[in-house]
């Protein structure tokens, strides 16, 4: 199958994309396995006009929407290949299926790695979270913690007194001092070495945390800042550079969110250094532009 411009991923910054091309009168073909990095989250918040909804009622607006253009083609399965050819791209599909493009975007999102301790993982999203913009608000007013996974989670303990209470859980590793301490502590931050070694509550709600010392401290909602993994074998197959951001690495993009392979655009989690939702639909709508202006200017 061949197509102007083939889109990886089909969450909020691949379909993003998407729309700007088909309204550029171009052939589009999203490849999406349908496993976005949000499909934890009852709700996705502060994005614009759409507060409140499900990252699923989100996609299906977004794919009613873009099917109502006839240059646009949804494909469900997930891409096992990538091979740069002379004329563009070549992806190898599900079942041996090829789709052939000029440009390609990459919007593929990347992998959270969560602290090993009984009853993160059934709660995040939901009670256990990364974001104070994206869920912070549903939380506010209740006993909040913030687990310390490096020294860049005192300065997210640093914000979270604005929502509620908050405790700083170092986990007997990462230790403010100086500045640093006095302004946490000037915030009303209170710390806590001991370990976290449990998480329990009812549910997917959390109630109380268990420390290593067998202390158990009342808890609502916890922060914690998991270690990204860019998991798509995309990146080392075109041999795309990286770049270290304050919060780890991305692929390294233009302005126009090209990479460092020509006719290769990156969106979403993938070249953001900040991430959430409405990020990924504003570096999804600018791959879209950067892929159109490419497909004009640099034929």
């Amino acid at each position: 199958m061949d197509t102007d411009v083939l889109i990886i991923g089909g969450s909020f910054a691949g379909l993003s994309a998407a729309m700007q091309l088909v309204r550029g009168r171009r052939k589009v073909v999203v490849l999406d396995a349908n496993k976005p990095r949000n499909r934890f989250a009852k709700a996705s918040h502060g994005v614009f006009c759409l507060d409140g909804k499900t990252p699923g009622e989100i996609r299906a607006t977004a794919l009613t929407q873009l099917k109502a253009y006839s240059s646009f083609q949804l494909v469900e399965g997930a891409a096992d290949s990538v091979e740069i050819q002379e004329e563009g791209f070549a992806v190898t599909g599900q079942g041996d299926s090829t789709f052939k493009a000029k440009r390609l975007i990459l919007a593929t999102g990347i992998s959270d790695q969560l602290p090993d301790i009984p009853g993160v993982k059934k709660r995040w999203g939901r009670s256990v979270i990364h974001c104070p913009y994206c869920h912070g608000y549903e939380l506010s007013d209740r006993p909040l913690g913030v687990l310390a996974t490096s020294e860049l989670s005192f300065h997210q303990a640093a914000m979270i007194p604005d929502w509620g209470a908050t405790t700083l859980f170092t986990q007997g590793q990462f230790n403010p001092e100086g500045e640093v301490l006095d302004h946490l502590l000037a915030r009303g931050v209170m710390l806590e070495k001991a370990p976290i070694t449990q998480l329990e509550g009812e549910g997917d709600s959390l109630s109380e945390v268990v420390l290593a010392d067998g202390r158990r401290v009342p808890l609502e909602g916890l922060y914690v800042s998991p270690k990204a993994e860019m998991s798509s074998p995309f990146i080392s197959q075109l041999g795309l550079e990286l770049e270290e951001s304050f919060t780890g690495w991305i692929v390294k993009v233009d302005p126009f969110k090209e990479t460092s392979e020509r006719g290769v655009f990156a969106a979403g989690d993938l070249s953001n250094p900040m991430q959430s939702g409405t990020f990924a639909i504003a570096s999804g709508t600018m791959a879209g532009v950067g892929a159109h202006r490419s497909l004009i200017f640099n034929q």
